[in-house]
């Protein structure tokens, strides 16, 4: 193979691996704000339903994104929830989803609870 017939080959590699990343870092949901647009604004219910992880998808039904995406309704607010769970206690934290590079996620609300 002639030098020239490699570098296009590891264009091509390196385009490849880039339309990935891209695909994993911004296409994807990543906080609860990113989910609610894409639920929101797909154009069917197939599309919002291809966003829910593998398994998951029956969790998620047509009334519910007919819910979400009516246009006479809109979110009062959106949170995160993150769960931390010990051998005798756990968190219940309510997050903003805070945005990437401009804002950071704040804490709304912790709960404690303990296991019985």
């Amino acid at each position: 193979m002639s030098f020239k017939n490699e570098l296009i080959i590891g264009i091509m590699v390196f385009v490849i691996l880039i339309v990935v990343n891209y695909y994993f870092h911004f296409i994807k949901p990543k906080n609860s704000l990113d989910l609610y647009q894409s639920i929101s604004y797909a154009d069917d219910f197939e599309e919002a339903q291809s966003i829910m992880l593998k398994g998951y998808e029956a969790n998620f039904k047509e009334t519910d994104f007919e819910f979400i995406n009516g246009t006479d309704k809109q979110a009062n607010s959106i949170s995160q929830f993150t769960l931390f769970e010990y051998d005798e206690k756990s968190y219940l934290i309510m997050t903003s989803p805070g945005k990437e590079g401009t804002q950071k996620v704040k804490v709304l609300a912790v709960e404690e609870y303990q296991k019985k």
